[in-house]
Parts: C-alpha cells; sequence; structure tokens
C-alpha cells in the first residue's frame, strides 16, 4: 500500500464519522425540527463552498506581490535568458506520465460542471427522506456501488474482476440486511405510520434515492477522470468555485419551487433549527472536501463502498450508547466491513504494481538516455 493510499484511507474514515454525524443531524432536523426544506438545506451546503475562495484569492494577491517585489530586486534579466528559463520551465522529463497541473480557468470549468452532478445528488438524496423511508433511501444508494464500479471499469479507472463484483454484492446484501432489520422495527413501532397510506409518494422517495445514487456514482467517476491526481488541482479553488457556480446557477430553481408550493421558502423559527442548519454546513464544507481528496488518493469505488462503513458505525455507536444491535444488524454490519477490505486491498494491490511498474520505466528510460550520451560523447572523442 503506497502512502497516499493510506492517506486516503484515513481521510474516507474521518468523512464517515463526519457524514454519520450529519445524518443524525438531518433526520432530527427534518423530523423533530420540523423544518424539512431540502432543497435549501442542500443549498445552503453548497455554498459554503464559496468561502474557500476567499484563501485563494489571498494567496493569488500574496504569490503577485512577491513575484513583483522578486522581479524589481534582481532588477534587469535579459530577454534571452527568460525565454530560456520558460522552456526549461515547460520541459517534461522522459517518462512522466504525469498531466500537467490544471490551470485556474480550466479548474473552474472543472468545478462549475462537478457543480451540477453534486447538487443533483445530495438534493435528491434530501428531498427522499421526505416522501420514503430511511431503510429505502439507504437501500437504493447502496446501488452506487454497481453503478461506479460499471462506470469507472467503462473510463478506465477501475479493472474489472470477480473479486470486486462479489465485493460490492456483499456489501449491498449488508447494506439489506441492517436496513431491512431497521425497516421492520420502525414500522413496529409505529415510525413509518405516515408512510405506510401514501404509496405514491413512497414510490416519489424511492425513484429520489435512486436518481441520487445514480448521480453519486457519476459525480465520483468524473472527478477522478478529469483531474486524476490531486498533484493537478487546487482543491481549495476547485470547492470554491463549485460553491460558486450553485450560488449563480440553483436559485431560479429555488424561485420554482416556492411560486408552485413544493418547498415554500421559510427562515427557520427556532434556535435549535438554525444551529443545525450551521453544524450541517460546517460538517458539509469540512468533509466533502477531504472526501474529494480520498477520490483522488484512492478509487471511485474504494469511496464508493467505504461510505457504506457508516452502518458498522452506527452500530459500534448503539453498542455504547443504548443495547446490542440485533444478529441481523450486526451480521449486515459485518459483510460490508468485510467487502470494503477485499476491495481496498485489491485496489491498494493495484496501485503499488502501477506505482512500482511506472518508476521502474522511468528508470529503465533515464538509464538508455545515460548509455546514449556517453556513447555520443565516446564517438565525438574518437572522432576528434
Amino acid at each position: 500500500m503506497t502512502k497516499d493510499y493510506a492517506v486516503g484511507i484515513g481521510l474516507l474514515l474521518m468523512v464517515v464519522f463526519l457524514w454519520t454525524a450529519a445524518n443524525f443531524v438531518t433526520q432530527n432536523l427534518f423530523v423533530d425540527g420540523g423544518y424539512n426544506k431540502p432543497w435549501l438545506i442542500t443549498y445552503t451546503n453548497t455554498a459554503a463552498f464559496a468561502i474557500y475562495l476567499i484563501p485563494s484569492l489571498l494567496r493569488h494577491k500574496l504569490e503577485q506581490h512577491d513575484l513583483r517585489d522578486d522581479s524589481q530586486s534582481r532588477g534587469y534579466q535579459p530577454l534571452q535568458q527568460d525565454s530560456n528559463e520558460r522552456e526549461v520551465e515547460n520541459v517534461q522529463p522522459v517518462g512522466n506520465n504525469e498531466s500537467p497541473r490544471l490551470t485556474t480557468r480550466e479548474t473552474a470549468k472543472l468545478a462549475f460542471g462537478f457543480s451540477f452532478l453534486w447538487f443533483i445528488a445530495n438534493w435528491s438524496s434530501n428531498a427522499a427522506l421526505a416522501y420514503t423511508t430511511v431503510a429505502s433511501v439507504t437501500i437504493l444508494a447502496s446501488m452506487s456501488s454497481f453503478t461506479t464500479l460499471g462506470l469507472s471499469w467503462l473510463f478506465g479507472v477501475e479493472s474489472l474482476s470477480m473479486r470486486k463484483v462479489l465485493a460490492v454484492a456483499t456489501s449491498f446484501l449488508g447494506v439489506v440486511l441492517v436496513s431491512l432489520s431497521d425497516s421492520n422495527s420502525s414500522t413496529g413501532s409505529g415510525g413509518s405510520e405516515a408512510l405506510s397510506g401514501e404509496g405514491s409518494k413512497t414510490v416519489l422517495g424511492d425513484c429520489l434515492a435512486l436518481l441520487s445514487a445514480c448521480f453519486y456514482a457519476f459525480y465520483v467517476t468524473y472527478l477522478k477522470v478529469q483531474i486524476k491526481d490531486e498533484s493537478r488541482i487546487d482543491m481549495q479553488l476547485f470547492f470554491g468555485f463549485v460553491g460558486l457556480a450553485s450560488v449563480l446557477t440553483c436559485w431560479p430553481v429555488g424561485i420554482i419551487l416556492h411560486l408552485t408550493g413544493i418547498e415554500t421558502f421559510q427562515w427557520p423559527s427556532a434556535s435549535g433549527a438554525v444551529v443545525a442548519i450551521l453544524f450541517n454546513m460546517f460538517i458539509t464544507f469540512s468533509s466533502d472536501f477531504l472526501y474529494a481528496i480520498a477520490v483522488l488518493k484512492t478509487t471511485p469505488l474504494v469511496v464508493t463502498v467505504g461510505l457504506s462503513l457508516t452502518i458498522p458505525l452506527a452500530v459500534f455507536g448503539d453498542f455504547f450508547l443504548h443495547e446490542l444491535a440485533p444478529i441481523q444488524v450486526l451480521a449486515g454490519a459485518l459483510l460490508v466491513l468485510v467487502a470494503f477490505v477485499i476491495i481496498g486491498r485489491e485496489d491498494a494491490q493495484e496501485t503499488a504494481a502501477k506505482a512500482s511498474a511506472s518508476t521502474g520505466s522511468t528508470e529503465g528510460e533515464e538509464h538508455l538516455l545515460r548509455r546514449s550520451s556517453d556513447g555520443e560523447g565516446g564517438l565525438g572523442a574518437s572522432h576528434a
């Protein structure tokens, strides 16, 4: 396992913890707080990303100031020397397969495309909770593992193997076991009575959850395919542009929802709702940034299956806060954990093999260049 891959797994585990906390906060806001505004919650969470533009702009100003001071201190430099320096800076080493770093304009274009996929995935997921049960949303959201595996294989991000397919299926089975147990307990306690007589709304909620799973797979694959490696992009600048794009383009949707009565605009009246919204914004602001880095350091499939670790984490929390979970829930959580370990181990081996092959290829090409250079020097000396 490479160092970057291990860091990516660590960041993913942090995201799992933060998203588990966010789920509790959102559920409390919708159910107990009485503030069921999925579009507004998604909009405010995404708009918080624009704060990342502030340090990026400050850093840009400082760099310009340092360059101006440096040029004044050096005085006049010959034009030919400046040209040669630029040529040296633009030369890529032989055998270096890394793509060039994205410019600010390219980062902005990438962020605007990503923001559309990200907003749809999160908005539909939040809206689904208003129409269907948490169990249904969880089961359908886990379908993103299959979609992510297919898209990643199609775009050359992942290799397809029987072990990965079986691991994804195992993770899905574990999610189903936990979710069905949760659904049965909720129905027995009357927790789903509000939804039991509204079949059409339940179907709508299931469709929204499935839509969220599809767009989730789209945006994690899009991120990996377009960026490839974390070193190619300024992630703070990227997420700053994501927030700016959402602020500029998504507000007309809110007006349409308000005029049609689907989601009327209303300020939260209770102080607890305000605190919950701000806390949710903070979690989204920090966790999604870490999550994007985890995608680039590992693979889309690893982070997709890894997010199902919220289930074992919830079971672990229930063990300490309440009581031991039923056998069905423990079995499902164990299946999710086993699937994550299998996929993580196989992808780690593939990543290490690729890194080793790339290093060997580069060293071989450098050796050939040195031999060619020595040969040319010898011929020149002999001729003289």
